[in-house]
């Protein structure tokens, strides 16, 4: 009888190299935002060819400072693809606008260009367009679709080193946003970037991410440096410490490496799953490059021979961890509540919601762990 392995659904790729690199801010004392968060904002510059990187805690404040930023407030709306991670929707309820839920394709996961151009009213202050599981969301009909008074937010949470007709994502609209949780490419453990070519949108974004400071402190070198900056408005501490920066750095570098493998495995998905009808594969991009945060395919629930939950039990069964793609946020609890909002509203978001599934995709699963789980993905196929 074959061994039953264990395979998480992520893991974080982490070394020696981090562990060392931890060293400097614990030995200097300057754990807070400081040196290496600047230096992690300007290898992250240059690496996006971007004017302007700032760190934060986290994807989610990054979205919440680029809203701010951009002076989303009450009365505003902000059009957000039903179909992504729940942090999306909340920070534009953190400003006190209302989201507006459009709906996405069921192919490539993505907002749904006309839903969401149907969702624009005179209150549009902002669309968000989300690069779900490291696709790029097809920007060139988004941008053409919305009037010029409407930003693009680009929450790229899932989308370090992937791009769009040449750009990399995060530089295409006003303002992108990026994680870096252990489910991502790269981590940091929690932390996020806000990258923009704007001037106008970084100052007040570096303003707001540090309690509305007007002057920020982040050396000891600085003039003045022992003397307090005045706060003319209520900010956020938004800030990302010096030990995260350090591992970001190192991440960083590895980049490029990690995607190049993550692709490599999702070719070899494709290609050994190809001929189970009932499962369909991702999307790849038609201009750009994909960056592989996560490998989710579709169960057919027209074709399939057992449900999508009942070939995740399975799958857990023989040690094999999986998730949904991600949820359908007018499906949730306070946004359906809130908004009186019913699964058919969003048709795609609602089919996707139910459908999609996630199976192991990570640089730190052996060409082993992979043949596995498409042997068990196809043993399941023959009914075995």
């Amino acid at each position: 009888m074959r061994e039953i392995r264990k395979i998480q659904i992520a893991l974080p790729s982490l070394g020696d190299d981090e562990w060392l690199a931890v060293r400097e801010p614990l030995q200097s004392g300057w754990l807070t935002q400081g040196p290496k968060v600047a230096e992690f904002e300007a290898a992250f510059r240059e690496r996006l060819h971007v004017r302007h990187a700032l760190a934060t805690t986290s994807c989610t404040t990054a979205l919440h400072l680029a809203l701010a930023a951009l002076g989303v407030g009450p009365g505003d709306e902000v059009i957000v693809p039903s179909f992504t991670w729940v942090a999306t929707a909340n920070a534009v309820v953190y400003c006190g606008a209302d989201p507006v839920l459009c709906d996405v394709d069921p192919r490539t996961y993505n907002i749904d260009v006309e839903s969401c151009a149907a969702k624009v009213t005179p209150r549009t202050r902002a669309v968000i367009a989300v690069h779900l599981f490291g696709l790029c969301a097809e920007m060139r009909q988004l941008s053409t679709s919305l009037p010029a008074s409407v930003a693009i937010v680009e929450d790229a949470a899932c989308a370090a080193g992937a791009s769009f007709d040449g750009k990399p994502a995060g530089t295409i609209g006003e303002v992108g946003c990026f994680s870096f949780h252990p489910r991502k490419a790269i981590t940091t453990g929690e932390g996020g970037m806000l990258t923009t070519n704007r001037d106008d949108i970084a100052t007040r974004a570096a303003v707001l991410r540090s309690h509305g400071a007007s002057a920020s402190k982040d050396t000891p070198d600085e003039p003045n440096a022992y003397l307090p900056p005045d706060f003319d408005e209520v900010g956020f501490n938004y800030r990302m410490t010096d030990v995260q920066a350090a591992i970001g750095l190192v991440q960083l570098r590895k980049l490029d490496q990690f995607i190049e493998e993550r692709e490599r495995k999702a070719r070899f998905y494709r290609d050994a799953l190809a001929d189970i009808e009932w499962l369909r594969q991702p999307a790849w991009p038609n201009s750009g490059k994909h960056a592989w945060q996560a490998y989710v395919t579709y169960v057919d629930p027209k074709i399939a021979p057992l449900s999508r939950n009942a070939l995740m039990a399975r799958l857990h069964d023989r040690g094999i961890s999986t998730r949904p793609g991600t949820h359908a946020v007018h499906m949730l609890g306070y946004y359906r509540n809130r908004f009186s909002l019913k699964p058919d509203d969003m048709p795609g978001a609602c089919d996707c919601d139910r459908n999609t599934l996630a199976i192991p995709l990570h640089n730190r699963m052996s060409d082993d762990d992979y043949a596995y789980v498409v042997d068990c993905l196809r043993e399941i196929a023959r009914g075995a």
